[in-house]
């Protein structure tokens, strides 16, 4: 397995194992470097969304990365701001010129139940509204998969009760210290890959003892480890970074295997650190 390897998602289009993540990747050059090293060090998958507030130079460094289009996937995300389908329509096309692209391999619903539309249309008549408008960006050439993020079970079964094309990806937090296995047993059995999006916990679970002593063994660093387990449980990592060294070592994942014992020992380690919050219960 190597960075260019791929999942199959359920519509039968293909996905690179690991992504490169731009979440608080400040917009500027910042981000077009960072774009163009992992382009370098071989990631061929780049994530941002609307509310990072970096598509444009991500699309820069897409462009001057030197890397052929069709080679790279891209996603991206619909915000919270966006609840019906004429206001989706227009985000996809925003994305789409803030990126400089034709198409995105990948659109997702950023956030499932936004507070401002709690106590009035909903969030299944909204997520409704904005997967619909997705739909129609995958039926006009705009967008080739289309996937949720942060949604849990209950979401989703609201979102299939319409849906005429089956979410592919459920981006969550999830990491050594977060595993959200009931969400996560809920998108394996309706066949939905999930994305771990901080896989790192933010750069907390490196610390962790058991972590680190499991990377010693191993002569790799926590993060190397905890991207491995992310890997060896089918998930599809996420991590970010703007060093160019960690970029690099975020990428070399593949030279060595984690042990049963050692999967058990992470497994361990839920609650360890920070936990993501609950998406009803937020306040954005």
């Amino acid at each position: 397995m190597t960075l260019t390897d791929t999942y199959t998602l359920n519509n039968g289009e293909k996905i690179p194992v690991v992504g490169f993540g731009t979440w608080q990747t400040p917009d500027g050059d910042v981000a077009e470097k960072s774009v163009i090293e992992a382009l370098k060090a071989g990631y061929r998958h780049i994530d941002t969304a609307a509310v990072y507030k970096n598509e444009a130079s991500v699309g820069r460094g897409i462009a001057n990365s030197g890397v052929a289009r069709e080679d790279i996937y891209v996603t991206t995300k619909v915000w919270n701001d966006k609840t019906t389908y004429e206001e989706t329509l227009a985000a996809i096309d925003e994305s789409l010129a803030k990126l400089g692209l034709d198409y995105v391999d990948l659109f997702l619903i950023h956030w499932p139940n936004p507070a401002p539309i709690r106590e009035t249309i909903g969030y299944e008549k909204r997520n409704a509204e904005v997967w619909r408008a997705l739909e129609a960006g995958v039926a006009a050439g705009k967008i080739k998969s289309i996937g949720v993020s942060n949604f849990r079970p209950h979401h989703i079964d609201a979102l299939l009760k319409t849906a005429k094309i089956a979410p592919v990806v459920n981006q969550l937090y999830v990491n050594p210290s977060d595993q959200q296995e009931e969400v996560v047993a809920y998108n394996k059995a309706h066949n939905i890959l999930t994305q771990a999006y901080s896989p790192l916990g933010t750069g907390e679970v490196l610390t962790v003892p058991a972590l680190v002593e499991i990377a010693e063994k191993h002569g790799k660093s926590p993060a190397q480890v905890a991207l491995k387990w992310s890997l060896q449980k089918g998930y599809l990592p996420l991590p970010k970074s703007v060093t160019p060294t960690r970029i690099i070592e975020n990428g070399e994942l593949f030279d060595f295997e984690l042990s049963v014992e050692d999967i058990a020992t992470i497994d361990t380690l839920h609650g360890a650190t920070r936990m993501t919050s609950d998406p009803d219960q937020t306040n954005f």
